[in-house]
């Protein structure tokens, strides 16, 4: 939750910022050794690092750059005997997801009647904090380093077995209608793109009611959506948080296949993912985007690339137009550059194959980069933002409960702000960028040499690619480091 609502806890004005505007290029410089406080994106209160950042900039981009040399030189069996490792560790069925499933769609209908009928504080409303925080932030996390947990919580899925027994349906049967092929990805890329505009454009994406309407509206048409389409067609391509989710769910060491449960090294199971088609590479590259431009479109270069002042900031109002075209420019721009990457890297290789092809099984190497700009971008939220949620929890319709005995714990909103914190949060967040720029190159490498064996071209043909991966780490780690407003 970062930034949603004017006059809310994320859009406060920066008018404490002992930076005038004719001196940000002078703070800009002296970052790395003035203790300066400034306002950070996706946090209610940030710091100028206390940290030499030309350094860590320029460690990150090697790390990256070394791990690439340090792979084109191993042997490719080697790495496939290290990526087709597992840990057998149990077996269990699909029986209690239904019941799982039920109870989240209770917990979800009762949030939604927190949001209409509950607090308009969106610190105080569980639903905002379950929605923005929890869900968006923290659960996240959840799937890319545990697994596909979606799949038995999401609240659709109960609910839809018994509508398909009660109306007599014929469920994800063979002669059940199904979306047409050609539609690929593309109905979860529209409702994706939707839920990035509503959270990062929308003057008041917080406002409990508001939300409310929202997420039951979405919920409604999404049910709709599986009993004319089936379940497993239109959540595997349509509702885009199952599509989202199990494609972060595929970096996780946990797998489960018929019933086993086993443990394999994280991003092995991306290794063995089928080319996605044109929509669903679109897909991911606008997850990536999306947390990105959150990010850029509040620090102060982007500002005052439209003559804003950003010690005045103006409110999410007032940038309706320029967000929305920030978003797509930003998500256009990553597709040129990925697809201009993709390009070089066949031509260098002398790959003959389609290129939506080739385009489509190296987008899965994003994945890793797409979770640590999510973990780094919200860290600060679900840190700050999570407890006013178990606080929000013991009274959700503000009546005065105390159900868990947390309605009157104070909020530690230390743990983000003071020069010690913000050193360890720091670079935990670098740390997590620059690990997943690593990560994503090995699985890079090892999608590559799915299509060329010989070690040689599979390195020329992740060259291009690798250079993209540099740049976006430098580009991260700007992020983390620059001045931000509202």
């Amino acid at each position: 939750m970062s930034g949603r609502t004017e006059g809310g806890a994320k859009d406060r004005d920066a008018a404490d910022n002992p930076f005038g505007p004719r001196s940000l290029a002078v703070a800009l410089a002296l970052t790395p050794l003035l203790p300066t406080r400034a306002f950070a994106h996706a946090s209610d209160r940030g710091h100028v690092l206390l940290l030499p950042t030309g350094y860590y900039i320029a460690g990150g981009a090697l790390a990256v750059a070394v791990s690439f040399l340090v792979l084109a030189l191993l042997p490719p069996s080697a790495l496939d005997r290290f990526w087709r490792k597992r840990l057998p560790l149990l077996a269990f069925g699909d029986g209690p997801r239904t019941i799982v499933s039920l109870f989240s769609f209770a917990g979800f209908a009762l949030l939604v009647a927190a949001g209409l009928f509950g607090s308009r504080d969106p610190l105080s409303n569980p639903l905002p904090l379950v929605i923005w925080t929890l869900l968006w932030a923290g659960f996240t996390l959840l799937q890319g380093v545990i697994g596909d947990l979606w799949s038995w919580l999401n609240p659709w899925y109960g609910p839809w077995r018994i509508a398909v027994r009660v109306l007599g349906l014929r469920g994800d049967g063979k002669r059940s209608p199904r979306l047409p092929k050609w539609l690929g990805f593309w109905p979860a890329f529209v409702l994706f793109f939707a839920f990035a505009w509503f959270e990062l454009i929308d003057p008041a994406p917080d406002d409990p009611a508001r939300l409310a309407l929202a997420t039951g509206a979405y919920w409604l048409v999404s049910f709709i959506a599986m009993l004319a389409f089936g379940y497993s067609d239109w959540s595997r391509r349509g509702e885009f948080l199952t599509v989202f989710f199990s494609m972060v769910a595929r970096f996780a060491p946990l797998q489960r296949e018929e019933g086993q449960l086993s443990l394999c090294w994280p991003g092995a199971k991306l290794l063995a993912a089928e080319p996605l088609p044109p929509s669903g590479t679109a897909f991911l590259l606008l997850a990536l985007s999306s947390v990105s431009f959150d990010g850029l479109s509040k620090t102060f270069f982007w500002l005052d690339l439209f003559g804003i002042n950003p010690l005045e900031f103006p409110g999410r109002t007032a940038l309706i137009g320029i967000g929305s075209f920030g978003l797509v420019l930003t998500f256009l721009l990553l597709a040129a550059v990925f697809a201009l990457a993709v390009f070089l890297g066949q031509r260098l290789a002398g790959d003959a194959q389609p290129f939506g092809k080739t385009a489509g099984l190296l987008v899965w190497s994003i994945v890793p980069i797409a979770l640590a700009y999510h973990i780094a971008h919200y860290l600060t939220v679900l840190l700050v933002d999570g407890q006013y949620a178990l606080v929000a929890f013991s009274d959700p319709f503000a009546l005065g409960w105390n159900l868990f005995g947390t309605a009157d714990m104070e909020v530690e909103a230390g743990v983000v702000a003071g020069a010690e914190s913000a050193w360890w949060l720091w670079n935990c967040q670098a740390g997590v960028i620059i690990a997943g720029h690593v990560l994503a190159v090995l699985v890079a490498h090892g999608l590559a040499w799915r299509m060329h064996p010989q070690p040689s071209r599979a390195a020329l043909s992740q060259s291009p690619l690798t250079l993209l991966m540099i740049a976006y780490t430098i580009f991260g780690l700007w992020l983390l480091a620059t001045p931000t407003a509202g």
